[in-house]
């Protein structure tokens, strides 16, 4: 099965849970309390979120985070990459393969094929989009024809 890791996921509640008062830097605790997340897991996904771009961290006693631009500005790949990496299907998917059957594979082509029409997918919706209230408002149009011919 094909699925993100679950501080992936925990890490697109936590943005969503920022998303709601975008403007508003949020302790920790607080993050914690909105996403129904441990403190520890808030703290363990805002860091790469944090290195990423995604989020700005502040110091000091009302310090916190808040998205670093608007939820509409920031794909779900950007997120996927933060939390999990550069987005590989296979290992001959990135751009620096170490597979020793890659010179002599004939399937390499078809899975890097595959491994962009995921990344454009990703790319093609944002945290925005993941919103309760964009739920209600609209459904998510995925472009996944490309892998089909």
């Amino acid at each position: 099965m094909l699925r993100v890791t679950k501080l992936t996921d925990y890490a697109t509640v936590v943005l969503a849970a920022l998303a709601s008062d975008p403007t508003r830097v949020h302790s920790t605790a607080e993050l914690a309390e909105r996403a129904r997340l441990e403190p520890t897991t808030v703290a363990k996904v805002l860091k790469p979120l944090s290195h990423a771009g995604l989020v700005e961290g502040f110091r000091g006693a009302s310090g916190g985070y808040r998205l670093a631009r608007p939820a509409a500005q920031i794909p779900l790949i950007a997120i996927v990459e933060a939390i999990e990496g550069r987005l590989g299907m296979t290992e001959c998917s990135s751009d620096h393969s170490t597979c020793e059957h890659e010179s002599h594979c004939g399937v390499q082509v078809h899975w890097r094929r595959i491994n962009d029409v995921i990344a454009d997918a990703l790319g093609g919706v944002t945290l925005a989009d993941m919103l309760p209230r964009a739920a209600s408002r609209k459904s998510i149009p995925l472009q996944l024809s490309a892998a089909r011919g």
